[in-house]
């Protein structure tokens, strides 16, 4: 019995392509980026993510363009997602633009465009804002 992710048609819509599936792992592939979900074991299967536990705070994808960030926020909005922010601009990188939502397993997931080399551009550096508890100046 196959692992059956939530939304895996949805995964196909933003340019991942299922390489493997089987009933305890799911593994997708798309442009340089490669997704692996696995099936939780029994004994955690009533538990959810907490985003500020030890480990994963949330996890990016890049997009080519800003139509592209919005076209994913339309699915996202159709698929009934929890959308925490945006699309909107942000002050991490010059030209920043973005959506935030959350998973099924409340695991926060972005779609963001950024303009030419972003944060490996010369010169450019990343600006956390409010978001991270750092002050925006911070050396980070």
């Amino acid at each position: 019995m196959p692992l059956n992710v939530q939304g895996t048609t949805s995964i196909s819509a933003f340019g991942m392509q299922k390489v493997f599936e089987n009933e305890k792992f799911g593994y997708w592939v798309g442009g340089r980026t490669a997704l692996g979900v696995q099936r939780c074991e029994e004994a955690y299967s009533t538990e959810q993510f907490v985003q500020y536990r030890v480990g994963l705070h949330h996890l990016c994808f890049r997009a080519k363009s800003r139509a592209d960030v919005d076209l994913a926020a339309e699915k996202l909005h159709a698929m009934g997602a929890t959308i925490v922010k945006g699309p909107q601009e942000g002050d991490w990188a010059p030209g920043y633009y973005y959506v935030l939502f959350e998973d099924p397993d409340k695991i926060r997931l972005e779609i963001c465009f950024v303009p030419g080399g972003g944060l490996l551009e010369q010169g450019n550096r990343f600006e956390p804002g409010n978001d991270f508890g750092l002050p925006s100046n911070s050396a980070n």
